[in-house]
């Protein structure tokens, strides 16, 4: 070959091999650029097999870029010394199992794909089928049920209030800062019931007393229930809109001083705790003093894995604390009538 028929050569700029790292990024973020305006066009084509080509490719370099992702992870776990690896929870052994099932894999296959021994997946194996919850596997619970403890308080609250309905019953509860959904007030009611859950015994408990010293300082729910009693007593109009509510009286008082007495009870819950469904779970003081609704503050999430961004049951609500999280139930009386209970959810320590 002939000097002039040779390739010219281009000269190299002294210290070309320094930024050559840096170039490489550059050069895979330019064809990473490139690709994606090209599958941009692909997707408005016309062509049926043009967008289905685009959406085959992108596809594909996904899967590349997941198993590259895989392959530096399982790189830096591989040089960790195998005592001192983290364990996996029951709930991922048991997701392990499930794509040892459906991959296939040998026992050494799977062990050597999670950085465990084949003695490991077998033990997991054996012990698959063991209950309650120390078990070394598990299955992973949907993150919205609720746990046990909640479906007692439910329960509960039916038996001591039968007439309440499972709207009005999730009405107070929000309020109480427990949201939880209609629908699923009624599954609750249509279960086996639940035996109470077990109280840890506190060491050198002390009644502690808080005493309100400004308003809305202390926030309370009041859940009214009585059987409906024969006779009622009520000669003047402008109070028969508390007919129904008055109805519910165990024994209705023939002296009109014991009437206004309980009236007045009756009047106090009727617009400070009733919940409206017309006005959205809101009392008739909240809504003509302009107050915060009780049931928007921040609410107790008993639900471990329910992730704190996501929706609750309306009306919406913020979560107060972590997830998780357990309460007490107290039930005390209004105006110290058996037929007003008054049920307040505190958290548990």
């Amino acid at each position: 070959m002939s000097k002039s028929q040779q390739t010219p050569k281009i000269p190299l700029p002294k210290g070309w091999k320094k930024p050559v790292r840096s170039a490489v990024l550059h050069v895979l973020s330019l064809a990473q650029y490139a690709a994606v305006y090209t599958r941009g066009w692909a997707a408005d084509s016309t062509n049926a097999r043009v967008r289905l080509k685009a959406e085959l490719d992108r596809a594909n370099q996904e899967l590349l870029l997941l198993r590259e992702e895989i392959r530096i992870k399982d790189a830096r776990l591989a040089r960790i010394d195998p005592h001192r690896r983290p364990h996996y929870p029951p709930t991922e052994r048991m997701a392990i199992l499930a794509l040892k099932a459906t991959r296939g894999w040998s026992l050494e296959q799977a062990a050597r794909v999670f950085h465990v021994t084949a003695a490991t997946i077998a033990c997991w194996m054996k012990r698959v089928d063991e209950q309650g919850p120390k078990a070394l596997v598990q299955i992973r619970e949907p993150v919205n049920k609720f746990p046990d403890f909640v479906r007692f308080v439910v329960q509960q609250l039916k038996t001591l209030c039968p007439t309440m309905g499972k709207r009005k019953m999730a009405e107070i509860l929000a309020r109480a800062g427990l949201h939880v959904g209609t629908t699923t007030v009624a599954n609750i009611l249509k279960e086996k019931p639940v035996a109470p859950p077990e109280v840890a015994e506190e060491a050198d408990s002390t009644d502690r007393v808080v005493t309100s010293k400004y308003a809305n300082h202390l926030w309370n729910v009041d859940l009214t229930t009585v059987p409906i009693g024969a006779g009622f007593w009520c000669s003047w109009l402008p109070f028969t809109t508390l007919k129904q509510i008055l109805r519910q009286l165990p024994l209705i008082p023939l002296r009109e001083d014991s009437f206004r007495r309980e009236m007045v009870a009756i009047t106090e819950w009727y617009n400070e705790h009733r919940p409206h469904m017309t006005l959205g779970g809101k009392t008739p003081n909240e809504v003509y003093a302009t107050r915060f609704p009780a049931n928007r503050k921040p609410r107790i999430e008993p639900r471990p894995g329910w992730p704190r961004g996501s929706p609750c049951a309306k009306p919406w609500a913020l979560v107060g604390g972590k997830p998780g999280q357990r309460f007490n139930t107290t039930v005390t009386f209004h105006a110290k009538r058996r037929h007003l209970p008054v049920v307040t959810l505190k958290r548990a320590a």
